[in-house]
């Protein structure tokens, strides 16, 4: 599972009011929750694109800080997609988590990789239990 923050001074809640429809209206239908960090993310089983296995996504709520959106794409292997001749399914998967993604939290593609860059190297500069 992945958690993606909001651009600074936005909120979830306000860039997406009704997550379970912005799911749906990405992935397909959802087949119900499953809890993560004491929230209730959804689940596509499902999905409209054959690329994907399953999808798991919603917002992680934390008292006294923003939440976050958080998802977890579960897809099948590249070459299975491949082989059935799927090819423009998978940019067309891509392209939908991008663009959720995008429409979410505000951040394009880039933004959102120099973000993680800098999570991993702010947890290497700390101490390791001293």
């Amino acid at each position: 599972m992945r958690e993606y923050k909001m651009r600074r001074g936005e909120h979830l809640e306000e860039r997406v009011p009704d997550m379970k429809a912005k799911i749906e209206e990405t992935f397909g239908p959802v087949s119900g929750t499953e809890e993560y960090k004491g929230s209730d993310l959804y689940v596509v089983e499902d999905p409209d694109n054959p690329v994907f296995e399953r999808i798991t996504a919603g917002t992680v709520e934390y008292s006294g800080k923003k939440d976050k959106l958080g998802v977890d794409f579960e897809e099948r292997p590249a070459e299975e997609v491949i082989a059935a001749g799927e090819a423009e399914a998978a940019a067309d998967a891509v392209d939908a988590k991008n663009d959720f993604l995008l429409e979410c939290t505000g951040r394009d593609a880039k933004s959102r990789r120099d973000s993680m860059k800098r999570a991993v190297e702010d947890d290497a500069d700390k101490p390791d239990n001293v």
